[in-house]
């Protein structure tokens, strides 16, 4: 839909494609681009929180009071020449003036919801990279300690999305998710993958899809389990990285990082408990329930992807359709 396609492609295309997304078309000037709120346009909202950690943590603080005074912050310089007395986005992302940002990304995988530390080298390059970056206000050891306390945060987060979505994997396998996948609105694949389904991890006839294929986490038309259990991991889980590693870390417990993802636990089993109930009682009483038809149909749901490709293309998955295997980790 316009909609979708506009609030993403807009950031998800054209930082590549036109400098004047972080340059301002009307002054293409340098220093307009060293300020953080540069940034924020894309880098910031629900599930990827950046600018708001960085700004409510020690760091943006530090900026926002003192980014007016030239003597603290000279944009004019280049990055190479900067002596900020605290770091804006770019001084530590795009470190020297670099604009490969690439070489000072995050070390985990999806912003956050699964840890990247297997010990590959590239991860252990990352970490060193990022430890001389803070070296420039903090000793080595200050911030490996922070990026420790960043990492055992993350996993403990992950501990906490794992026993939600094992509560919500049971009722899938169960078949008491009302609807079930094969209820729904055919998937952006064509398909009726589990939304919430990884890869190989989660094969069997109850996920669907292929073997190695991943769902899609929905925003919409899905079960509530399931928004809850995307929301834990997507927005919470990721709240709690952000803000561990921008020094939020009100951000990442009371505001709602841990917090939001204590609740969303309770919430999934209330959820759980009551589908379960329901179940036992319909049983009892020898009712057969019949999905609702909006779960597969409605005047938004049949624009989507999903419908459009089974009513087209019979037989086919989007995953046949690509033009190329490097298609869709563009677009």
């Amino acid at each position: 839909p316009p909609g979708d396609t506009a609030g993403c492609t807009f950031c998800h295309t054209s930082p590549e494609e036109r400098c004047s997304t972080c340059h301002q078309r009307h002054q293409f000037d340098p220093a307009v681009a060293r300020r953080s709120e540069q940034c924020k346009t894309c880098h910031w909202g629900k599930d990827h929180r950046d600018w708001e950690a960085y700004d409510i943590g020690l760091h943006g603080t530090v900026y926002q009071v003192n980014k007016w005074d030239t003597e603290q912050f000279d944009f004019s310089k280049k990055l190479s020449d900067a002596d900020y007395v605290g770091p804006t986005c770019q001084y530590c992302h795009m470190r020297g003036g670099h604009h490969n940002v690439q070489r000072a990304s995050i070390v985990y995988t999806s912003m956050g919801m699964s840890m990247a530390d297997r010990g590959a080298p590239l991860w252990k390059e990352k970490r060193d990279r990022w430890v001389s970056i803070c070296d420039d206000c903090h000793s080595p050891r200050f911030a490996r300690e922070n990026l420790q306390a960043m990492d055992e945060s993350v996993k403990d987060a992950s501990l906490k999305y794992r026993e939600t979505f094992k509560v919500a994997e049971d009722l899938l396998i169960d078949g008491v998710l009302d609807s079930m996948p094969k209820d729904l609105c055919p998937d952006w694949s064509g398909q009726h993958i589990w939304s919430l389904k990884i890869g190989a991890y989660h094969d069997g006839e109850a996920y669907g899809g292929k073997t190695g294929e991943s769902g899609e986490f929905r925003m919409s038309n899905c079960t509530d389990v399931e928004r809850l259990c995307f929301e834990s991991v997507g927005y919470f889980q990721t709240y709690i990285y952000k803000g561990m590693a921008h020094g939020s870390w009100n951000d990442a417990t009371y505001s709602d990082g841990s917090f939001g993802m204590d609740r969303w636990l309770v919430n999934v089993k209330q959820n759980a408990s009551r589908a379960r109930r329901l179940a036992a009682l319909e049983k009892k009483v020898g009712i057969s329930w019949q999905p609702e038809q909006f779960w597969k149909t409605g005047e938004w749901l049949d624009q989507l992807t999903g419908p459009y490709i089974v009513k087209n293309h019979p037989g086919k998955t989007i995953f046949d359709l690509c033009p190329d295997p490097g298609w869709l980790d563009t677009h």
